[in-house]
């Protein structure tokens, strides 16, 4: 079972931060980790001490290959390594499932169709990796790991040969005494037959409870494995003809894989079938156990000066407080998929692993969520804060109120938050890499009125930020209204000013423009001047963007209060049109566009579509359903649907606008006009009040409810999750 890091682990290897150690041995250590993404996988590192000496580095690098011969079918799938590195690690599937000893400890021996099962599934991995010349030489119970859809062979005998300080040569044992084969227990070539002759000894000891040959001193096992018949008491008596030849002293005269896995088990059904209950039992406590692992560092002991180095912090300084009236008022303020806290002062918070649950301010909510925490609760700034500051990243949410916070979206476990009092963080996603905006530490850098524009990927690992950083000299990163406005295949667009700071969003000294720039390539790709905006305007430049093949959309406010749908080239910033929209309010419509390839379609009011090629309507509900409202439309598998005031969910066609059905019930009558509906594959989630409610989409009528604190929902596709956020929470419900 995983166990607290020490002092000395590192914080991060590779693009990995350990958060448990699950064992240590001669080689290295082995660790409980997790990616940027939130996948748990097991980290194998090689001990410094012995990283330099190359045979072992040999050894580490074979037996990465050996790994990625047996594959995820039969074998912990790799998912990353790096065997140049000053300390090598490899990465691999987090397996949920025990070690085979540990199963025959809480089950005692198992079933003769579980030995069975289990033994035709090991004839298979070790036939793969047979076929591929490669031998395991350390198969053992502690080496094979039970899961409901079959075993899977680990640690390819290196860290046991490298830990007991031998090679792999004539002459010298390497493997596990209790386990060796006769030839390998001589210290001679160990091939195939040898590894035959260990997974026979291995289920003797899965039907029995103890190994072949008994137990003590190396010596007298490395004996009684040359000269000695092993103990088949207890094997079940149909095993018996099956297991002897296996274990015949002559390598030329056991049989092969093929042979043996034919005689243990015909094939038929699942593999969990053949598992016992209570192992059936550890393995599902297991799988839900991982997931609630809190990253635990033991103190340094009192001798030593100093614990393991940190990570740099990030390198963000703090914003001016945007102050809105006469001054009394702080506010925070954002923009389509941005968002950003406004204060400045010198230096920059690091993020923090986030507090759990017992550190709540509000009382935990009963709610008929996934999973549900705390966030800092956001009603201070709900008159300015936009909605849509959720970001669906990876496997991850990130969630913006007045703390930064990046949670797993299948567990509710929070990897980092930070809070956005002390720290302007402006973010925006597409879904695969999140970015952030803000000033740049390099002061004498700074030409356009103050600190340099920064850039920069953020590490969803640990909320810091990471490489491709890019410092921009020619915008003033202190001005509080530039604006990630949203970003695409690692191109970041972006509004910035020059000009110097002032104690208002605006100022007529000051000069605007759009750009785009590459993050990948390191590479600006153009930039266009922005109009001029009445100084003293709280609302930014950009309502809300999005990236549409070549498109740039993005919803903007007039200095008159009207917004407008603009759409620009991404190629070169060109604006290609530019149409008001009578009747939206700006307010409303600071949430994530909605548009596909040849529409955009916008509620808060009309609902209406908009050929992208020219701004022109391609339809619009004042001329086909007039004196009707609608709240903010959502699109999903070629129908776009959107609530009705007073009448609940519509579906739409989104070429023609026609409707394909509406709700039924009347329950719809309370449906909330200011969150969008969340689409799954069988039902659309709407708010009702405190609610959260699902309705059929084949039949569309509600079918079930959930209670909810929140106000904005986003869909999460891989965790099959919607993410609420709002009243202080962050809750996820069943997506279907």
């Amino acid at each position: 079972m995983p166990s607290p890091l020490t002092h000395d682990d590192p914080q991060e290897i590779g693009p990995y931060r350990p958060v448990a150690r699950l064992g240590s041995g001669g080689m290295g250590t082995v660790y409980l980790a997790r990616t940027a993404g939130g996948r748990t996988v097991a980290l194998k590192t090689m001990h410094a001490r012995i990283a330099s000496d190359p045979a072992c580095r040999t050894r580490f690098r074979l037996e990465t290959d050996a790994a990625r011969v047996v594959g995820e079918r039969y074998g912990a799938g790799v998912v990353d390594a790096d065997a140049r590195a000053e300390t090598p690690w490899l990465a691999t599937e987090y397996v949920l499932g025990p070690p085979l000893d540990d199963a025959v400890a809480l089950c005692g021996p198992l079933p003769e169709r579980t030995v069975r099962a289990l033994g035709a599934a090991l004839c298979g991995a070790l036939g793969q990796l047979h076929a591929s010349d490669v031998v395991h030489r350390d198969l053992k119970p502690s080496n094979v790991l039970v899961t409901a859809y079959g075993p899977k062979v680990i640690d390819f005998g290196i860290a046991r040969a490298a830990g007991d300080e031998h090679l792999t040569r004539v002459g010298a044992a390497v493997g596990t005494p209790a386990f060796m084969s006769p030839e390998q227990a001589g210290g001679q070539e160990h091939s195939a037959a040898g590894d035959v002759f260990a997974l026979a000894g291995l289920l003797v000891f899965a039907a029995t409870g103890h190994p072949p040959f008994g137990h003590g001193q190396a010596a007298d096992l490395l004996y009684r494995v040359q000269y000695t018949d092993p103990d088949l008491t207890g094997v079940p008596e149909g095993l018996v003809p099956v297991l002897v030849p296996c274990l015949d002293k002559n390598p030329f005269r056991r049989p092969t894989t093929d042979w043996l896995a034919a005689r243990l088990h015909d094939g038929a059904g699942e593999f969990a079938d053949h598992l016992p209950d209570a192992l059936l039992a550890d393995i599902a406590r297991r799988a839900t156990e991982v997931w609630q692992v809190a990253p635990q560092r033991l103190p340094a002991p009192a001798d030593v000066p100093g614990t393991a180095p940190t990570a740099a912090p990030a390198r963000w300084t703090r914003r001016r407080l945007l102050l809105t009236g006469a001054g009394a008022t702080a506010a925070l303020t954002a923009a389509g998929a941005g968002a950003w806290a406004v204060t400045r002062e010198a230096g920059g918070p690091k993020p923090q692993p986030a507090p759990g649950p017992s550190n709540s301010l509000l009382p935990r909510k009963q709610l008929d969520s996934i999973w549900q925490i705390q966030v800092r609760p956001d009603d201070l700034f709900a008159d300015v804060m936009p909605q849509g500051q959720l970001h669906v990243v990876d496997n991850m949410v990130v969630t913006v109120a007045t703390e930064l916070t990046g949670v797993v979206a299948q567990t509710g476990h929070r990897q980092w938050s930070m809070s956005l009092m002390d720290s302007d963080w402006e973010v925006a996603s597409d879904g695969r890499r999140l970015l952030g905006l803000g000033p740049s530490d390099d002061r004498r850098a700074g030409k356009a009125g103050g600190d340099p524009l920064l850039l920069a990927s953020v590490n969803l690992l640990t909320g810091e930020l990471a490489d491709p950083t890019v410092s921009l000299n020619e915008f003033n990163g202190e001005l509080v209204a530039d604006q990630m406005v949203c970003t695409a295949n690692g191109v970041a667009y972006v509004a910035a000013g020059r000009g110097k700071y002032v104690d208002t969003t605006f100022s007529a000294a000051q000069t605007w423009y759009l750009f785009a720039y590459d993050m990948d390539a390191g590479k600006l790709l153009w930039t266009k001047p922005l109009p001029a905006r009445r100084p003293g305007s709280v609302r930014l430049y950009f309502l809300s963007g999005s990236v549409v093949g070549r498109h740039l959309v993005a919803l903007q406010e007039a200095d008159d209060g009207t917004v407008h749908a603009v759409v620009r080239d991404t190629r070169d910033g060109t604006v290609r049109w530019d149409r008001p929209l009578d009747g939206v309010k700006a307010g409303r419509v600071q949430q994530p566009l909605t548009a596909d390839d040849h529409r955009l379609y916008v509620g808060a009011g009309r609902l209406r579509a908009l050929r992208l090629g020219d701004g022109g309507v391609a339809w619009d509900t004042g001329t086909t359903r007039p004196g009707r409202t609608y709240g903010l439309p959502a699109l999903k598998d070629g129908t776009l649907y959107a609530v009705e005031k007073g009448l609940g969910l519509v579906a739409f066609d989104p070429v023609s606008g026609r409707v394909k059905w509406e709700e039924k019930g009347g329950q719809g009558a309370r449906a909330d006009l200011n969150a969008a509906p969340v689409i799954g594959t069988e039902y659309a989630y709407s708010k009702r009040g405190s609610q959260l409610w699902a309705v059929g989409l084949s039949s569309g009528a509600p079918a079930h409810s959930y209670k909810t604190t929140g106000d904005r929902f986003i869909a999460h596709e891989n965790a099959k999750a919607v993410i609420a956020q709002g009243g202080g929470f962050l809750a996820a419900f069943p997506l279907r």
